[in-house]
């Protein structure tokens, strides 16, 4: 079967003279407004260099983009119900705490602050959902009613840590805006949806911070050692400073909260003689960022505190890999939503997830990847892009694990085959003018919700983002390297 396509938003490929031109202005614009990162091969912190960017927005169905818009608070709910199950989260996790160092190690200060008795019961989530277009289609053609490149969406994973690109989201949406209106389709800009998911997540740290209600208090963002990603980090606290300019934010390595920071006899955590109300972690997902104990000791203090956490230690639980596999499981998703509809709304949108534990449907997934390991994706409990095995690594990391416990700490997931699209990637360095490709898309769809276990302050949908890639790329983050900005434009089909 061939694999489905979109047509581009305005017809291409663009006269050679036509895309050099454009693509000099694009990269002065994406240079001075922010569209950027710092070079990992020549990094200095006096300079950046214009993040990938795709030229023209991407293809999206209308009715896709506003399911995913809609379905984002019944998917807030549900992740803040699952990070609030002691039960469900032990249940879930404990085949791979038993290979899996850096998940135990999350888990045994969510376990510690438990028997402490939790400081702060509630917590920040900044989630997003992200998804991509399914375009095979379990119909034959004259069984299916739609005449489409596509069949559906689903989900590929919510992202409950250091859920990026809240700046550079939106501003993909200006940067293509400057485009098309540059190339004379100013006309079609009308069909990029508004994105406000900058002001909406940085609404979430406001609203934190005033439920914390300590005059004089600080927010703590807690950054990596070397922030690439600067201008998406940055942007949100120029954001929060013009907004409310009472707040005062703190930038901190685990290292440095390590140093600096203490309990006082209220559990409240301690900087600069300042209470810290809010702790939003850009850092803190996976295990190179916690290289001595100091690290892991830094996040105990923070999780014992009084701070309004982002995400608090059950909400990252919440966001492993593992629990998205079990919430596909038959029954799960009535435990937290309920039997009806809105159970089904979310069912539909999960792909085929599988076990990979030392049991009956663990061997029969096992089985089932080998038979044709191009169908599958193998996930460990991983954020941050760049983790994931494809295709022949399927197997060969199957095969060497198929008698080991470490598989457990690994979900399948079959993979999702998105409808093509031609356009042009532009990069730092890379070629000018860039070739015209096949690409492909993932729709990212921000969440924010503020609640306790008992009572939910706050649940809303405040934005999107998109990130696009090479058709025969498998991983598409951009901080990564591998993908590109981009926003969708919306197609009535």
């Amino acid at each position: 079967m061939s694999q489905a396509r979109f047509t581009s938003c305005i017809p291409l490929p663009l006269e050679h003279k036509t895309l050099v031109a454009v693509i000099e202005k694009a990269k002065d614009w994406a240079l001075m407004h922010g569209v950027g990162m710092r070079d990992k091969k020549n990094f200095t912190k006096d300079a950046i260099q214009i993040a990938p960017f795709v030229l023209l927005p991407s293809p999206f169905p209308r009715t896709e983009f506003n399911k995913a818009v809609e379905l984002q608070q019944v998917l807030n709910e549900l992740m803040h119900k699952v990070a609030h199950d002691d039960d469900f989260l032990e249940h879930t996790l404990q085949n791979a705490l038993q290979v899996d160092e850096f998940t135990a190690n999350l888990y045994d200060i969510w376990v510690k602050v438990r028997k402490e008795g939790i400081a702060q019961p509630v917590s920040l989530g900044m989630l997003r959902s992200d998804i991509m277009l399914e375009s095979r289609c379990p119909h034959t053609e004259n069984q299916c009613a739609k005449h489409t490149p596509y069949c559906s969406w689903k989900q590929v994973e919510i992202n409950s840590i250091a859920s990026g690109f809240g700046h550079l989201g939106p501003v993909s949406r200006e940067i293509q805006s400057y485009i098309l209106r540059q190339l004379g389709f100013g006309e079609l800009i009308k069909n990029m949806p508004e994105n406000k998911a900058l002001s909406g997540l940085c609404s979430g740290i406001i609203e934190a911070y005033d439920l914390f209600g300590v005059p004089g208090s600080v927010a703590l963002f807690v950054v990596e050692e070397v922030s690439y990603n600067i201008c998406d980090q940055r942007f949100h606290e120029f954001e929060i400073s013009e907004t409310r300019p009472d707040i005062i934010i703190y930038r901190k390595t685990l290292n440095e909260i390590f140093e600096e920071t203490s309990l006082n006899d209220k559990k409240q955590l301690m900087l600069d003689d300042k209470v810290v109300a809010v702790v939003y972690y850009r850092s803190g997902y996976e295990p190179a960022q916690y290289p001595s104990q100091k690290e892991w000791d830094a996040r105990l203090r923070v999780e014992r505190s009084t701070a309004i956490k982002c995400p608090s230690i059950h909400y990252q639980l919440a966001g492993t890999k593992k629990v998205q596999q079990a919430l596909a499981a038959p029954g799960a998703l009535e435990q937290f939503l309920g039997a009806g509809a809105i159970s089904g709304r979310v069912r539909d949108i999960f792909t085929g997830l599988y076990s990979l534990d030392f049991d009956d449907s663990g061997e029969r997934a096992v089985e089932m990847a080998l038979e044709d390991a191009e169908r599958f994706v193998l996930k460990p409990q991983r954020e941050g892009g760049g983790n994931n095995l494809y295709g022949a690594d399927v197997r060969e990391a199957l095969l060497r694990m198929r008698h080991s416990r470490e598989r457990a700490a690994y979900i399948l997931m079959e993979r999702i085959l998105p409808p093509l699209v031609s356009g042009y990637v532009v990069r730092p360095g890379g070629p000018v003018p860039p070739p015209l490709a096949d690409l492909v898309s993932e729709l990212g769809i921000f969440g924010v919700i503020i609640g306790s276990k008992d009572k939910i302050y706050s649940n809303r949908q405040v934005g999107h983002m998109l990130r696009t890639k090479l058709a025969d790329a498998n991983e598409g983050g951009v901080a990564a390297g591998l993908g590109a900005l981009d926003s969708p434009y919306l197609l009535d089909l």
